[in-house]
């Protein structure tokens, strides 16, 4: 699947909201979430960008995919 070329951060951390990552702060511009995953802690860093980059949105879907066990393309369809 392609990457969603007209995302900004604010969908994104929408979306990462809904998948359980919580807001814990920001610095600047960007934006820092994170989940409890199996009693770890996974952090994942968002820039308030419109759009987010695809390389760097390309970035943050394969670390977050790669933490919970899920398929990219599954990742991309739900965004």
């Amino acid at each position: 699947m392609k990457v969603p070329r007209d995302i900004n951060a604010s969908e994104l951390i929408k979306f990462l909201d809904r998948c359980g990552y919580v807001v814990i702060r920001q610095t600047g511009s960007h934006i820092r979430l994170a989940k409890t995953i199996d009693g770890k802690e996974h952090a994942v860093t968002v820039p308030n960008h419109k759009p987010i980059k695809i390389g760097t949105l390309n970035s943050i879907a394969k670390d977050i995919c790669l933490a919970n066990n899920h398929d990219i393309n599954e990742f991309y369809s739900q965004l």
